[in-house]
């Protein structure tokens, strides 16, 4: 085709253009070849190659094809979507990178914009992802999806009346949008009129089952409000049940994780690690006052809250190699001892740049670490590890009643009463062999310590932290760095003890989880 009329390449062009519109990736893929073959400095060609690529799964080939994009020319949309890319490929860093790049130069139209502020909220600059949010909703305020991102960044920084707000406006576009249901229902509890509109969808016949898994917690949220905690118990149950089978869940699954953990404490006994003093690693099962304890240190001035970060997980697959296409697994566990650990320490440390490294300490509050608790403790040697504890059975109701992430496998033991004890006996019993061979780099609070005496359990966490004492850590609820996490609305409120002993308002129907954790010799704090 060398020679084609320029006409005919921007006719080509408009026709792939709406060809992948409308999904028909094969038609945009012959107009983009024509394309090439008159053209090869066609920019727009390769970033349309790269689209298809990175929408079947080929996510690292799309990326190579905008990059050749953005080399013959450079626009907004190519380094969104690039950060896009980098994302699913686990470069945050790089992600971050490309969204920032994308914002200097200036995204043209609303899909640009959003993608940007999901790129940025999926690294965890969720302050930043509420311009290029509120853009694209100005520019297009009739897509449901971009309200609901709106709402999300909103509540993460504490916003909660305005991303109320935008929830609704993604309802009232989709009545359908149960994500938007489930999320307002976290700010705000459903009255009457919403409650009863989720009834009407959950009686209206079968729902798909994460329709029906969100809906379910929305409503369970507006009875646990009045006080009638059976009856959201039973709605819950009902959402959870058919999302467990749809998984296919076994608890087995989570046991082999906790037995290649153990052995982890064998591993780089006498290796080096790397002398990085920044890292405060704050881990625990979810729902134990992980967030509570990360606002409080990190209301310290010489804080930095980096977020859940998924970046020692990461260095130390790349370091191990493991051939699963899981980051976190039995193999990469016990491949661990093979690798070095200072090389997995200083890639843990230089990922979290740029937005580590301003303040002389940073937290890294990603829950499951306590996984790597040993392989952290040797890789940072002066890092420092503080684990949450709390009531078990408190544990189990808390963890049952939040809706993780339904694409997030890790917590897939949530799903049932039974699960969330066995889950929580392996977590005891792997905290209890690292508390006793990790030494003073390693150290467990209980949550209805901080809550009782808030004042004794922030300095003690200050000095094991190295910091010098500072009152503003006794004002952790006027923090205003953003919460990414269920406790997003909870932490910023002055620390209160209500949802200590909740367990007992269901005492009857938690008795299956309180036999697996009385035949494991779990405490119960009675």
């Amino acid at each position: 085709m060398t020679g084609t009329p320029t006409a005919d390449i921007e006719q080509l062009h408009r026709e792939a253009l709406a060809a992948l519109r409308r999904r028909d990736y094969r038609r945009t893929h012959a107009c983009c070849i024509a394309i090439l073959e008159a053209e090869p400095r066609f920019a727009d060609a390769w970033f349309l190659l790269g689209m298809i690529a990175a929408d079947h799964g080929n996510v690292g080939k799309g990326a190579e094809l905008v990059e050749r994009a953005i080399f013959l020319g450079a626009r907004a949309e190519y380094h969104a979507q690039l950060g896009r890319c980098f994302v699913a490929l686990q470069r945050p860093r790089d992600a971050l990178d490309e969204a920032r790049r994308a914002l200097a130069i200036g995204p043209e139209n609303a899909l640009s914009f959003d993608t940007v502020g999901v790129v940025l909220s999926r690294v965890g600059a969720h302050d930043e992802a509420i311009a290029p949010f509120r853009e694209a909703v100005r520019l297009d305020a009739g897509k449901p999806a971009y309200w609901y991102n709106l709402g999300a960044s909103l509540q993460f920084i504490g916003g909660f009346k305005e991303a109320a707000d935008a929830y609704r406006r993604a309802i009232m576009l989709d009545p359908g949008h149960f994500r938007a249901r489930s999320s307002l229902a976290q700010v705000e509890a459903p009255d009457e009129v919403a409650a009863e509109e989720i009834r009407a969808r959950l009686d209206a016949g079968p729902q798909e089952v994460d329709a029906e898994l969100h809906l379910c917690h929305a409503l369970a949220r507006h009875y646990e409000e009045r006080g009638q905690w059976p009856e959201a118990l039973r709605l819950l149950a009902r959402g959870k049940r058919r999302k467990r089978a749809d998984l296919g869940y076994r608890f087995e699954s989570d046991q082999a994780l906790f037995d290649a953990a153990t052995e982890t404490l064998d591993a780089w006994q006498d290796a080096p690690g790397h002398d990085s003093p920044e890292p405060i690693f704050i881990v625990g099962m979810p729902r134990t006052g992980t967030t509570l304890v990360e606002r409080i240190v990190s209301s310290h001035p010489e804080v930095f809250p980096a977020g859940e970060l998924t970046h020692f997980a990461l260095a130390l697959k790349r370091a191990v190699g493991s051939a699963s296409n899981l980051v976190l697994d039995p193999e990469t566990l016990r491949g661990a001892a093979a690798s070095d650990p200072a090389t997995v320490g200083r890639a843990y440390v230089e990922s979290t740049r740029p937005r580590t490294g301003h303040t002389p300490r940073f937290i890294d509050k990603m829950p499951l670490n306590f996984f790597y608790a040993a392989l952290i403790r040797r890789a940072l040697p002066r890092a420092r590890i503080i684990c949450l504890r709390r009531n078990a059975l408190d544990t189990c109701l808390s963890n049952y009643r939040q809706l993780f992430a339904t694409g997030f496998s890790y917590y897939n033991y949530a799903y049932a009463l039974e699960d969330t004890a066995r889950y929580f006996v392996g977590f005891d019993r792997l905290v209890q062999s690292f508390a006793q061979a990790l030494g003073e780099g390693f150290m467990e609070v209980h949550y209805e310590r901080v809550v009782e005496n808030l004042e004794r359990e922030a300095r003690r966490l200050l000095v094991f932290c190295g910091l010098d004492w500072h009152p503003a850590v006794l004002d952790f609820h006027a923090n205003q760095a953003p919460v990414a996490t269920a406790s997003s609305v909870q932490v910023r409120q002055p620390v209160y003890a209500s949802s200590v002993g909740r367990w007992r308002r269901l005492e009857e129907e938690l008795a299956p989880a309180r036999r697996i954790l009385e035949q494991a010799g779990i405490s119960l704090g009675e």
